[in-house]
């Protein structure tokens, strides 16, 4: 079940900047992992390639139409570098289309910056505590350069809120059906 709450995850990095940001969201989620071999790593390449649904890709074609009018990076201008190997990727280097602004062992903050507004999206993975669950939260922050910042990220706040829990449903499925081991318990 997707969660959305106020506010950082107690130890986020984001956190230190808090009152840094205009907007901030955090949609949480727990998962399964009895084995505990599900890390940052894997979080972060399944966000990275995780495949959107149509609709979503349709919207960023006509953002990409309209900010090009007004001199906005469009995904076409910022650079593309995949990283391969996420276990070595370090603040600088980039993930699909998003810059490495910081990493921790439990947390990678990926972002933005452009004339109109800065963004962080904080990928913060935790073990509960006494447990076989952990929590993954998707955290965003946004701060707005301008006025048009603030009127462009008018309309964006409501579908960011859709995709955001619409990919962290997506990673969660893909890690626990990766935590589920094969031929556990049966006899052959």
């Amino acid at each position: 079940m997707i969660k959305k709450r106020k506010g950082f995850p107690k130890a986020s990095i984001l956190k230190e900047v808090c009152s840094q940001y205009d907007y901030i969201d955090s949609y949480r989620a727990e998962f399964t992992d009895n084995e505990q071999p599900i890390d940052l790593s894997e979080v972060s390449r399944l966000f990275i390639q995780h495949s959107s649904p149509q609709w979503v890709e349709v919207l960023f074609a006509i953002r990409d139409r309209v900010v090009k009018i007004v001199g906005l990076k469009t995904s076409k201008d910022i650079p593309s570098g995949q990283q391969s190997d996420f276990k070595n990727c370090k603040p600088g280097d980039r993930l699909g289309m998003f810059k490495i602004f910081d990493k921790t062992d439990d947390e990678l903050v990926l972002g933005e910056d452009d004339k109109h507004l800065d963004f962080r999206v904080s990928l913060f993975l935790r073990p509960l505590e006494n447990s076989a669950r952990k929590e993954l939260a998707i955290t965003t922050v946004v701060k707005y350069n301008n006025w048009f910042g603030k009127l462009y990220f008018l309309p964006v706040q409501f579908f960011h809120g859709i995709i955001v829990s619409s990919s962290l449903k997506g990673i969660v499925k893909s890690l626990e059906n990766r935590a589920i081991p094969t031929n556990a318990g049966r006899r052959v």
